[in-house]
């Protein structure tokens, strides 16, 4: 059996650097992998009709996302 990446992806929480869909905290929901890629769905703290998918590429981008939530304050 092969070690699954990222085992605590589920429920983790995330703040985007920039507004995103109109929102910047974000926690994730679903994940799929395709291939050797790991998908993550995020839905907005704040407004669950705001869904979305991204790789957890992208979730290791630190330019683009924080794992927590984070304020704009401790972001700067």
């Amino acid at each position: 059996m092969k070690k699954q990446k990222f085992p605590h992806l589920l429920g983790s929480k995330w703040t985007a650097r920039e507004t995103t869909f109109g929102w910047r905290h974000f926690r994730v929901i679903s994940r799929k992998n395709e291939g050797t890629l790991v998908f993550a769905e995020l839905v907005s703290a704040c407004d669950p009709s705001v869904r979305f998918w991204t790789s957890t590429k992208s979730l290791g981008d630190r330019d683009l996302w924080q794992p927590g939530w984070k304020t704009l304050k401790e972001q700067a």
